[in-house]
């Protein structure tokens, strides 16, 4: 084997086996999560080449869940979401929001949303109030 690959591979198994703990910022989405884990806030987003991701944008999920706080000073909503099928499970996070949709949004309102990792932020975008029954 080319000795520059193995070193390259043995690199990556020790950076593996070595990894530095996750951050928790302990929010409340994240603040019963063990120490080292990382939260919702620092998980990492997949690596995309920077051509690809500025040619075809971030990619969009459709969401769909209640508001349980509002982060004004971080222009952010708290919201416990459904699963998102065959990209994430059900959970609480924090997301990034326009002005228009943070002055709007109230605790308790069930919203629908399309989901997005915009740097190191979740955002929603197309925020809406689902009308209860």
């Amino acid at each position: 084997m080319n000795p520059i690959r193995l070193f390259s591979l043995l690199s990556l198994a020790a950076a593996a086996l070595f990894a530095a703990e996750g951050k928790n910022c302990g929010c409340d989405c994240c603040k019963e999560r063990p120490k080292g884990i990382a939260c919702c806030c620092f998980e990492d987003a997949p690596a995309v080449p920077a051509a690809t991701a500025a040619k075809d944008g971030p990619k969009r999920h459709d969401l769909r869940g209640v508001v349980t706080n509002i982060y004004a000073d971080r222009s952010a909503l708290l919201v416990r979401h459904e699963e998102i099928p065959g990209f994430m499970r059900p959970m609480t996070m924090l997301f990034k929001v326009d002005a228009a949709t943070l002055q709007a949004a109230r605790k308790g309102q069930t919203i629908t949303a399309r989901m997005s990792r915009q740097g190191s932020d979740w955002v929603l975008e197309d925020v809406k109030v689902v009308a209860q029954p």
